[in-house]
């Protein structure tokens, strides 16, 4: 099961790294004004996505599994837990939140400024922290 939980954190790392770039891509593309600026993100884009939600699903798939090895009469009783799956179902939500601004500067349509991406390029970091120390710590 040691490697179950090896593949989980791997590909957890890899979701993260995207969850972390994209929205950092999002900034400069909020800022680019010529054409040629604004092909180049949409394709960085679409391809981090593809990567980072390789690594979602990877993350589920293994961590599924995990749950599934941990006998439900172990974790049922376990807040930490509970509480770890629902920051990871932000996650998801937050992840496809991405995948709707991908659609709306695919579109034209981003309204944003900067300044907004570089705040809900927050988000992912302050889920992180909060999921990291429930799995670790398990407070409660």
């Amino acid at each position: 099961m040691i490697w179950v939980k090896a593949l989980h954190i791997i590909f957890m790392v890899t979701w993260f790294a995207g969850l972390f770039y994209l929205p950092r891509l999002f900034v400069y593309h909020a800022d680019a004004t010529d054409s040629i600026s604004h092909e180049r993100f949409l394709v960085m884009e679409r391809k981090l996505f593809a990567i980072m939600t390789i690594g979602a699903i990877l993350t589920a798939v293994f961590g599924l599994w995990l749950l599934a090895d941990y006998a439900w009469a172990a974790w049922k009783d376990s807040f930490w837990l509970g509480s770890k799956l629902v920051l990871v179902g932000a996650l998801v939500v937050f992840h496809l939140y991405c995948l709707k601004i991908m659609r709306e500067f695919r579109a034209g349509t981003a309204s944003h400024s900067h300044v907004f991406y570089r705040w809900i390029n927050e988000i992912p970091a302050l889920l992180l922290i909060a999921i990291v120390l429930l799995a670790i710590v398990k407070p409660f």
